[in-house]
């Protein structure tokens, strides 16, 4: 059995570029001239001030006004334009009874709102207003992104999380990837967040060469080039620009930054699959044990060996090859998902076949052949692999979880202390795996 490295995020992107690692080192060789004059210029500082709050009247309007946004980017789709728009817009899940508190919920690099339909309403069954945000530069098309900063990224969630708090009191954030970078930024500069929620933490790409984007995006734009007319996922981009990995180069030296000057000591889940092929899991596990010192914080590992935390108890390993499901191992983006999830459950509506570098076996999957699951670049003999998009032990994730966020500061509102209208789609998703 063999297994690649990809690029963040765990898009489908680079099996749509086979040698997307190689072009990345290329790349880096044939500008180290410019880069060297470049490097002159760019600044890689990560102290940065706080970003400004940018005042909204209410989620409702920011949700209005990120629909439309999306729905004139995606024109491109013509009669699917508002149907993609309405599944990558920002949503908001609402308990029935009394709410706990909010939970701000925010995507990965190249990725929608939509990674955390399943988590919101799990959120949202456990008492809590848990609403997600659109990242500048996602959800419309690629090329929107060639001129974004993590520092508008960073304003969304500072003013949506202080609108949420306003809304909902206490306040949780929650991020996926690149959004778990942004999300522990904001927790690390604001101490009345109550706890963090980590889905594979992009702290440390398992790339050696991401230094160079800041750079190279001045000199070459696109690794790969790519057109509205190619991204097929409703719901996330099968490529962005390198600018697009700068901005997470930089959001990954800022959360290193901060767990470098001192402990987090509130409320904490971490979750990581060990063959997950875009985050360094060791450095995040080790960053774990090491940095988030709360009693209750617990890490989620799913793998064959155990990660690198020096028997800390609170580690809850499960092992990630499951022959009944036909996976072979996690993926970076599984993690988020119930096996319910309409697009990307084992029923759901959406394979990802571009898996890897082997021709064959993509059209074989394309073919409607049988297949197992894995990440990116995962082979074996007699085996065709396509990602895995869905998480068997879901429920069990979403009980530890509850048993994390229980620990946090969080006090319960009257429903007549949060009355707001009701954005929930009242689905409650259940799982087959514990």
């Amino acid at each position: 059995m063999t297994r690649s490295v990809l690029t963040p995020e765990d898009t489908p992107q680079a099996a749509r570029a086979p040698s997307l690692v190689g072009r990345w080192r290329t790349a880096a060789r044939r500008s180290l001239l410019m880069l060297s004059l470049v490097l002159g210029v760019v600044s890689c500082a990560t102290h940065l001030p706080p970003p400004p709050v940018t005042p909204t009247a209410s989620f409702q309007d920011y949700q209005q006004q990120a629909l439309k946004t999306l729905t004139e980017g995606r024109a491109y789709r013509d009669a699917r334009a508002a149907e993609e728009a309405a599944l990558n817009a920002p949503r908001e899940w609402r308990p029935t009874g009394a709410v706990r508190g909010g939970v701000l919920l925010v995507h990965g690099l190249g990725d929608s709102p939509w990674s955390f339909r399943d988590i919101g309403q799990a959120l949202a069954d456990q008492g809590f207003v848990a609403r997600t945000v659109l990242l500048p530069g996602h959800g419309t098309q690629p090329a929107d992104m060639l001129d974004v900063s993590m520092e508008q990224w960073r304003e969304v969630v500072e003013s949506q999380a202080a609108l949420l708090q306003r809304d909902a009191g206490p306040v949780y954030l929650g991020g996926f990837s690149t959004g778990a970078n942004l999300v522990l930024d904001h927790a690390y500069r604001h101490p009345e967040v109550a706890g963090l929620l980590l889905f594979s933490p992009a702290f440390r790409s398992s790339v050696s060469l991401d230094w160079l984007a800041p750079a190279l995006r001045y000199v070459r734009p696109w690794l790969i080039e790519t057109s509205p007319q190619s991204e097929t996922i409703p719901v996330r981009y099968s490529m962005v620009p390198t600018n697009g990995f700068a901005q997470f180069y930089r959001s990954s030296r800022l959360a290193q930054d901060h767990l470098g000057s001192a402990p987090f000591n509130r409320p904490v889940l971490m979750v990581l699959a060990e063959g997950d092929s875009v985050v360094d899991v060791a450095h995040a596990a080790r960053s774990f044990h090491a940095r988030f010192t709360h009693p209750a914080s617990r890490l989620i590992w799913y793998g064959h060996q155990a990660p690198p935390t020096d028997g800390d108890s609170r580690v809850l390993v499960r092992t990630d090859l499951l022959p009944q499901w036909r996976i072979s191992q996690f993926s970076h983006m599984g993690v988020l998902f119930s096996p319910d999830n309409p697009l990307y459950g084992p029923q759901g509506s959406l394979k990802l076949c571009r898996n890897s570098r082997d021709g064959d076996a993509i059209r074989a999957c394309e073919q409607g052949a049988q297949v197992w699951y894995s990440d990116w670049g995962y082979s074996e003999p007699g085996k065709v692999h396509a990602r895995l998009t869905f998480n068997p032990y879901f429920e069990l994730q979403t009980r530890v979880m509850a048993e994390v966020m229980d620990a946090g500061s969080v006090r319960p509102l009257s429903i007549s202390e949060a009355q707001a209208p009701n954005g929930a789609d009242g689905v409650v998703r259940k799982d087959a795996a514990q």
